[in-house]
């Protein structure tokens, strides 16, 4: 099994987490998006949407990170991801809400302008204004995230059982705080981002994302609940 990724990507690290803590055996193939080699002809032929993630298992090819996850767990029948058709459908709807709105809010609008060169808006006015546009909006959603998905006794996303929808939403929460998104207004976000961040696979394969913004390991949940 083979993995096309990029350490810094956010559709690739939940990827990489969940197989880490799957414990499968994966050839990881690095696609260096800073030299964009993901535009070259090489890669383009591998998927021509030009993004990782893409896993190849044998003959079979698959793109978009929220597909791999699945397409995971139910090859070695992990219970991230119900068998039941309603808990299943719960997961999915999670995973839709985190790669609809808050991915667009939070890491395409308001994260990606700001850490990443070429997704900037070209001038200092336009910049400002696109940040502008996303923060409130970005910040509703993760009210939401916070008091009607996570609450006061939440664990994860759907309750005390991890599924692939945290594993997907946090590549996006993550990649907000490393563009300054100020969670503590958030407590229950706090501590479930805290819960993550304290499994151990999370080091292990956000080591070169923690290194390149900056972030520690785990943030201070009572300094997030008082601030």
């Amino acid at each position: 099994m083979r993995l096309h990724y990029h350490p810094i990507s956010t559709s690739s690290r939940p990827v990489m987490m969940f197989a880490a803590e799957l414990g499968l055996l994966i050839d990881y193939r690095l696609v260096d998006l800073f030299a964009d080699e993901q535009h070259g002809p090489a890669f383009t032929a591998i998927n021509p949407n030009q993004a990782v993630p893409v896993l190849e298992h044998g003959d079979f090819r698959l793109t978009e990170s929220s597909a791999i996850l699945k397409y995971l767990a139910d090859l070695v029948g992990s219970n991230a991801y119900a068998v039941d058709p309603q808990e299943r459908a719960r997961v999915n709807e999670a995973m839709d809400w985190f790669n609809t709105g808050l991915s667009r809010e939070l890491a395409h609008g308001f994260a990606y302008p700001q850490l990443f060169p070429n997704h900037g808006r070209g001038d200092a006015t336009a910049q400002a204004a696109v940040l502008a546009w996303a923060k409130p909006r970005a910040e509703r959603l993760l009210s939401i995230l916070d008091e009607t998905m996570l609450g006061p006794v939440g664990r994860f996303v759907l309750g005390d059982r991890i599924t692939l929808a945290d594993y997907l939403g946090l590549g996006i929460v993550t990649v907000g705080e490393a563009a300054g998104m100020d969670y503590s207004p958030w407590p229950h976000l706090g501590r479930w981002l805290n819960t993550m961040k304290a499994r151990p696979a999370y080091a292990q394969t956000h080591a070169v994302f923690m290194n390149m913004f900056g972030q520690t390991q785990a943030v201070d949940a009572v300094t997030l609940a008082e601030a």
